[in-house]
């Protein structure tokens, strides 16, 4: 193990160790990512080859490879090559099915069937590129199209077939020229190392035996599934899906408005327990009081894998994310683990309180518009922070994020509400003869100095 304070580096081993022992994982690899502190990293067991643990042993992450084909796909949207309200068969020749859209497939809202036609988890032979397309017409809708959620490794596929139809390459070549070189992912490959990787297992329910599972080759259902990775390559990752603008300023990977699109909620993935929805390939998992787990899970013969970035809430540091891989197909508690050492992290080695400093000061042209306001009888407070107009309801629980409003280039006293309540729509300020702001118009309800009916009686005035 190792870490930057023995403390807090104890009290997330202990958890690693305690999973390890209780699920019975011949291996585990554990790795917590953030910005304020150095790598923590932690291997308990045995690769069960000659080869030892260690944080650079690979590991198969089965589904977690998802993400990165979503990625993949938002790429080609932001560069013009496709729209995700495209159907399907705009970009590929299909035999059936090509009416779903891109964002029903990264959603899982599209039906398609979970697997490709035929058994393939009993044969363990996964079909080719031609194949996986030519058999798409034998594959069922076993839901209709935006009912719920439905998994479907398929639906993956062929977003992977897309990225690559689309960039005139392999899949896992757009993969390693666009994602993991970018962001020194240099132990994440296809294909597991001669002398790196750990060996999956089942252990038996009523012994202490381990039997190796056999290798597996996704073929063209690799972008679903394929990857083999490391916890601290994955760790890295589970932040960069949190908070890319802090480990891709630049916005090379994808940009930081292209996560938060990615990771607005799309669908529950139980309509009964709202414990967890699904975004454009990510899962995203509450955790209460504002904060989100990002990331996703992972699972093939022989081995689980989970990666989870955190979001929100006080503590969290810049660039969290943690990742856990077992060497075990049967130890669920695997997957639980990445929750609980983001929150350990955070209760027990809790980012730093930055300082408040004093900033410069609001734009004459809004000093008047500063303070509190009333709209739809509800007392609203006007603000200038950080260099941008800012809302809040007078009432709202600390944590509610405010709106955060920007003007229009040729129209100083008109602003786009860019994020919070009523993102997207417009805030219009109206002025006297003096040039004072007298009233305000947000997503067109009025908004006054003082308490109005929507007949316009002032309780102020009583008129």
């Amino acid at each position: 193990m190792s870490g930057p304070d023995s403390r807090v580096d104890e009290r997330l081993g202990r958890l690693v160790r305690r999973v390890q022992a209780d699920a019975r994982v011949p291996a585990v690899s554990a790795a917590l990512h953030r910005v304020d502190r150095p790598l923590w990293t932690c291997t308990i067991g045995a690769t069960g080859t000659d080869d030892p643990l260690g944080p650079g042993t690979q590991f198969r992450i089965g589904s977690i490879t998802k993400t990165f084909t979503a990625v993949l796909t938002l790429q080609c949207r932001d560069a013009g090559l496709l729209g995700l309200d495209d159907p399907i068969g705009r970009h590929l020749d299909l035999p059936a099915h090509g009416e779903l859209t891109v964002r029903r497939l990264l959603s899982h809202t599209g039906g398609l069937q979970r697997e490709p036609f035929g058994d393939v988890w009993d044969s363990l032979r996964a079909p080719d590129s031609e194949q996986l397309l030519a058999e798409l017409g034998r594959a069922e809708r076993v839901l209709p199209t935006g009912r719920r959620f439905h998994y479907s490794n398929l639906g993956m596929a062929v977003l992977g077939q897309l990225v690559a139809r689309l960039r005139g390459e392999s899949w896992a070549q757009s993969l390693t020229e666009r994602i993991l070189t970018p962001l020194g992912l240099t132990d994440t490959t296809v294909t597991p190392q001669p002398t790196a990787a750990a060996t999956g297992f089942l252990v038996d329910a009523y012994s202490d035996e381990a039997h190796p599972e056999p290798p597996t080759d996704f073929g063209a259902v690799g972008p679903a599934a394929q990857l083999w990775s490391t916890a601290t390559d994955m760790a890295r990752w589970a932040a960069f899906l949190a908070d890319p603008a802090a480990l891709d300023p630049a916005g090379v990977v994808l940009a930081p408005a292209t996560l938060d699109e990615m990771r607005w909620p799309v669908t529950t993935t139980d309509e009964t327990l709202w414990g967890a929805g699904f975004g454009l390939g990510l899962i995203l998992v509450p955790q209460g009081d504002r904060v989100v787990h990002v990331g996703h899970d992972g699972a093939m013969p022989g081995f689980l894998a989970g990666a989870y970035g955190r979001r929100g809430g006080d503590g969290t540091a810049g660039a969290m994310g943690a990742a856990v891989l077992g060497s075990s197909g049967t130890a669920a508690e695997v997957l639980d683990l990445p929750h609980r050492l983001l929150a350990a992290a955070v209760e027990h080695d809790p980012a730093e309180i930055e300082p408040w400093r004093p900033g410069a000061p609001a734009p004459g042209a809004l000093r008047g518009v500063l303070g509190r306001w009333w709209g739809e009888g509800f007392e609203y407070v006007f603000s200038w922070h950080d260099g941008a107009l800012r809302a809040r309801g007078a009432g709202d629980p600390a944590g509610r994020p405010p709106a955060i409003f920007t003007p229009l280039p040729d129209q100083p006293d008109v602003f786009r509400t860019v994020s919070g309540r009523e993102a997207g729509e417009l805030l219009r300020l109206t002025r006297d003869e003096a040039g004072a702001v007298v009233r305000m118009h947000w997503a067109t309800y009025r908004f006054t100095r003082h308490q109005e009916t929507f007949d316009r009686y002032d309780f102020r005035a009583g008129s």
